[in-house]
This record gives C-alpha cells, structure tokens and sequence, in this order.
C-alpha cells in the first residue's frame, strides 16, 4: 500500500503580475515530522501557506494533502489541516471556550464533544484556566495557545503555522515552539512552521529555506549547512539569503 506524504507541493509557482512571489517550489512532509518554512520577510511564505489553503489559486503546480489534491478534491483536503495565520483571527470580545466552540460548530462538532475536545487542548496548553477568560484580556502568548487549540480541534493530520510567534517575549515563543514539537512526537501530526527566526529551528528538524520565491536549500540541518558551506543556521540563512537572520522575537516586524 502506498502511504502518502502528508502535505505535497509540486512545482507552485504564483505571480502577482508580472512578479514571481513563487517560482516551481516542491517539498513534502511527512507525518510526524517538523518542517521549519525559514525565510526572511517577503520571501514567499505567507503566499505559499494562502495557495495551499486555496486562499488563492495557481494553476501551475499543485498541493496535495494526504494524496488528496486541494483543487480537485478541496472538502476531503482542506478538511485535514489546520491553520494558525499570521495576523491573529480570534473575537476579542468572545471568551476563550466561546471562540472555540464556534470554530467546533464550524466543523460540524456537537456541543458534548466540542466541550471534551476543548478542555483536553486547553489541558494541553495549560490554558484550562482560561477558558471563561475573555479573549481581550490575554496576553500575546496566551492568545496564540487559543489559536492553536483552536486549529486542533477537528484532529487535523496537517498542522500549518504562519510566523505564529511574532511579537512575542522569547519565554512565550519558546513554549510553544516546544508545545508544537511535541505535537508531531505525540500525535503524528505533520507541521510546516513558517519563521524568519532561526534559533525556532531545533537540531532534528527539517527545513526548506525559502527566498525570493525559490527554494534555496532543503532537508535536514546538516545538508542545508552543507549547502551554505556554513557551521550554523544562522550563517547558512546569511549566505543563501543575503540577509541577516533574526535570532529573537525583538527583530520580529
């Protein structure tokens, strides 16, 4: 039996114009694997996370999730990620179990269950507490965690995160850096993490860095060391991008 990558992409390529934002990029991840998506600011990340979500649409390449292809099979596809987006989506003036239990309703989830569901992510992210919280009155990393559960709580297969620590103290972001890794260890669930922060890329984790629309290396720390010539991943994202890495939350936009 042939068993899948988890998420495929093919070639993508997408233009605003004339401008290339993505010219023929391809990876894939595995389950239970943790794919960092490195580039700096305007490398193509964001538009890569908005065709593989079909927030747009290319029709050159394509994305499969699971084998299943999010153009032509876009229900059984989309229905097995989940996304937390860069710029932060949650109602402020909904409480933290409020927020979620629409996001359930959303996917068909009945209220039992979304409640079960809720209080175990909740549980997992040590936001039990929180959960009758108004969402206003959070901090930055509490909000994210919200935002987290909240992209879990259908059981996705596929877990994208777009920059999702920008702005946050370095405490914050290494929680749930770490929160996520052990998603993929515990559950399988494969993860593309989008950043420009390079101390968010751990030992064993796998990369495809990303600038100016193309691929510039990929595959485990080590080979994209090699194909920097570099002895950090600092120094390999400097060499292959031309531009400084970020090492912490401070240099985030």
């Amino acid at each position: 039996m042939t068993t899948h990558p988890a998420l495929e992409v093919t070639d993508l390529s997408f233009a605003f114009g004339p401008r290339f934002a993505l010219e023929r990029v391809s990876f894939e991840v595995r389950a239970g694997e943790f794919m960092v998506l490195l580039g700096p600011n305007g490398a193509g990340k964001t538009t890569l996370f908005s065709l593989i979500t079909r927030l747009y649409e290319s029709r050159d390449g394509g994305v499969r999730i699971h084998g299943h292809d999010v153009r032509r099979q876009a229900t059984r596809a989309l229905a097995r990620i989940g996304v937390v987006f860069q710029q932060p989506t949650l109602d402020l003036d909904l409480n933290v179990r409020q927020n979620l239990l629409y996001h359930a309703a959303l996917h068909g989830l009945g209220r039992a269950e979304a409640g079960q569901r809720i209080a175990a992510e909740l549980d997992r992210l040590d936001m039990a507490g929180r959960a009758n919280d108004k969402v206003r009155r959070l901090a930055g990393g509490h909000r994210r965690r919200v935002e987290i559960a909240r992209a879990l709580l259908h059981r996705p297969r596929v877990l994208l995160l777009d920059e999702p620590t920008v702005g946050l103290d370095v405490p914050s972001r290494r929680g749930i850096v770490a929160h996520v890794h052990r998603l993929c260890r515990e559950d399988g669930i494969a993860v593309l993490w989008a950043t420009h922060l390079i101390d968010e890329v751990f030992d064993d984790d796998r990369i495809v860095l990303l600038h100016q629309g193309s691929i510039r290396a990929q595959g485990s720390v080590d080979a994209v060391l090699q194909v920097a010539g570099a002895t950090s991943v600092g120094q390999a994202f400097d060499t292959l991008t031309g531009a400084p890495a970020a090492e912490t939350g401070a240099d985030a936009p």
